[in-house]
């Protein structure tokens, strides 16, 4: 069962109350010398946590994909080739506009 947060419009107060889903929410004040009308607030929900293996996309990949990631983090990466192009001769290039 849910855990809802009310805030008491008279006596400002704000609360919570552990009540099921579907029970109506609450209408008056649980002060009863306040009487105050109540507003269910929006709360931000509850944080779950998994643990163990089985909750992440990864742990269900397949052999052939597992070994084909681990060659590709193994593997050094390609060597940088320094092929330089020979620079054009000065008279060779484009005729200037005049």
């Amino acid at each position: 069962m849910p855990t809802y947060e009310y805030h008491c419009e008279k006596c400002d107060q704000i609360f919570e109350l552990f009540q099921s889903m579907k029970a109506d929410p609450l209408t008056t004040c649980i002060d009863e010398s306040c009487g105050g009308r109540v507003r269910r607030l929006i709360g931000a929900g509850a944080g779950l946590i998994f643990k163990g293996s089985g909750f992440y996309i990864t742990d269900y990949r397949s052999n052939t994909y597992k070994e084909a990631a681990k060659k590709e983090t193994s593997s050094p990466p390609p060597a940088a080739k320094s092929e330089s192009k020979p620079a054009a001769p000065a008279g060779s290039s484009a005729p200037a506009s005049s």
